[in-house]
């Protein structure tokens, strides 16, 4: 069925169908059969989703741009299965911790595609990148710089960095995910002068190489032209290093951050939209301010995995306040989906067993299961009926919503499966009660 007959299928997978009993089929799968095999609640990613959105920022960026390398920003989700797709459809990684860095490790990810971003790595994960051969490190801070240049002087080695500027572009987004202004937690800045001074040290150091520049604007960034703005202020900071320190430039990494729809009002750019202009507005900088072409690195993560995950949840309670609100409560909540309580993230939800159902659709609150009156999933959104045992599907849950999952209320996190063409498999199992207790000690 095409989804201009249920208008919330377009923000799914993009093989999501719906069956002659109206129940919704992602990668050749019956949903309501995935629930009963894996039980709820259910996390599905859909692989031909995964691959078509890695190989469109690929051939977009590289259209208007060829000295292009994608890597993925680890911190949207990370687990062995998605890191071996990435590792096929030949993408980077940008990782944020000795934990995603030991992923990659885990199945043979060519480390010198990997970029070891954060703001404070500890000495242990800077030793265990330096060990593993990381393909560059990207320097936060004067601490960072200094320790880095002692642990790779300790190897008899010279590690390739980048420095990450604070350009004091605002991305307009939600304040809790903006990194790229002067207050920000992360990077140099260079209106303080500290960026020039970054340069200064990490170009008279002995064993690190400075290749190039990195900024990142923020998350779930839903326009163009806050990065326009980074690529000239950082390429003017650029260019008048060269002048000063003899810096080249042969790296510039504009981050990620690039937004997808959520809500079927929502409007964000395409990929091949970001693609043109960010490609188009680096090229004419680079002729304008008459430098040399730097390999351009961009870092997207939402943008890969958000429209290729799906939460599936079973329906229990149900509460109604007559004139005033309709709950229908689900198994699962903000210890597997905690955007919503943090930071105000809007969904749209389907009953998935229902989604041919024509009659009049009610306004409800899908709330969760969690001992907290902001575990709310999804606020006041038009839903078929719905009863005891029916199946919430919610699209775009591919990001942050499984990497930023708790045990909140000892919950067990989800299971989550990988569908193609019809098939299943689980690529990470549900978490027991034992799981709960295994570290505990008496």
């Amino acid at each position: 069925m095409s989804t201009k007959s249920v208008p919330k299928l377009a923000l799914f997978p993009l093989t999501t169908e719906v069956s002659k009993q109206g129940h919704i089929v992602i990668g050749g799968c019956d949903v309501v059969d995935l629930v009963k095999e894996f039980g709820t609640p259910l996390y599905l990613f859909d692989e031909f989703t995964l691959r078509r959105k890695c190989r469109e920022f690929k051939n977009e960026f590289g259209k208007h741009y060829p000295d292009t390398l994608v890597i993925y920003a680890s911190k949207a989700f990370l687990n062995k299965s998605l890191a071996l797709i990435l590792k096929e459809e030949g993408l980077g990684l940008d990782v944020v911790s000795g934990g995603e860095l030991s992923i990659a490790r885990s199945v043979d990810f060519p480390l010198d595609k990997v970029y070891f971003h954060g703001n404070n790595k500890t000495p242990e994960e800077l030793n265990l990148a330096l060990d593993l051969g990381v393909g560059r490190i990207v320097v936060d801070n004067f601490y960072e710089l200094e320790l880095l240049d002692r642990l790779a002087g300790k190897r008899g080695i010279r590690q390739d960095i980048l420095l990450r500027l604070t350009p004091g572009v605002d991305p307009h987004t939600h304040r809790y995910t903006t990194t790229g202004t002067i207050e920000s937690k992360f990077g140099f800045a260079p209106a303080t002068g500290q960026a020039e001074e970054a340069v200064n040290q990490a170009s008279a150091t002995s064993h690190l190489n400075l290749l190039g520049l990195h900024f990142h604007l923020g998350s779930l960034v839903p326009e163009i032209e806050p990065y326009e703005l980074a690529i000239k202020l950082v390429l003017r900071f650029a260019r008048e290093m060269g002048r000063k320190f003899g810096f080249n430039l042969s790296e510039f990494d504009i981050g990620g951050g690039f937004a997808v729809p959520y809500t079927l009002d929502s409007e964000v750019p395409t990929i091949a939209e970001y693609a043109q202009a960010l490609a188009g507005k680096l090229n004419s900088l680079i002729s304008e301010l008459g430098l040399s072409r730097p390999r351009l690195i961009i870092e997207p993560g939402r943008a890969i995995v958000g429209q290729a995950g799906v939460a599936l949840y079973k329906v229990g309670a149900i509460k109604e306040i007559p004139d005033i609100k309709k709950y229908v409560c689900v198994d699962g909540g903000m210890s597997d989906n905690i955007r919503p309580a943090l930071y105000g993230a809007k969904y749209e939800a389907l009953v998935a067993n229902k989604a041919l159902e024509t009659g009049r659709r009610q306004v409800v609150t899908i709330a969760g299961k969690l001992c907290e009156s902001g575990d709310i999933l999804v606020k006041d959104t038009k839903l078929a009926s719905a009863h005891p045992g029916d199946i919430i599907a919610i699209p775009v849950c591919g990001a942050y919503s499984i990497s930023m999952s708790s045990n909140y209320n000892a919950t067990p996190r989800p299971a989550i499966v990988m569908v193609k063409q019809g098939q299943a498999r689980l690529v990470r199992r549900r978490e027991t009660y034992q799981d709960l207790m295994s570290l505990d000690l008496i």
